[in-house]
């Protein structure tokens, strides 16, 4: 089971989402930019990068419960983010999820 919170917060700058719809489906992204209560910002650092995010409908996204402090901070500081750091924040949060499958014996 997938660390998630329900649709019906709202998504935090920082935060790592699933997306579940387009041509990305399945892939993990962290929120650059929260444009509305509908539409965020997100960018994994890898395929897409911190100067092209991509637009995304929050109905589209499973939001999860981990949220980067290092890219939230990057992000307040200096309204910039490394593409390295988005793609360590996926990482992190990808080698979590496979760290508590293995413990929960999946």
């Amino acid at each position: 089971m997938e660390k998630s919170v329900d649709q019906g917060s709202l998504p935090q700058t920082g935060q790592i989402v699933k997306i579940l719809r387009g041509k990305d489906q399945g892939q993990y992204a962290v929120i650059i930019r929260v444009e509305d209560s509908k539409f965020v910002w997100i960018a994994d650092g890898d395929k897409r990068r911190f100067d092209q995010p991509k637009k995304k409908n929050v109905q589209h996204l499973q939001l999860q419960l981990a949220i980067s402090g290092e890219v939230s901070r990057s992000l307040t500081e200096s309204s910039r983010v490394t593409n390295a750091k988005l793609r360590h924040a996926v990482n992190i949060f990808i080698d979590s999820l496979q760290s508590d499958a293995d413990e929960k014996g999946e």
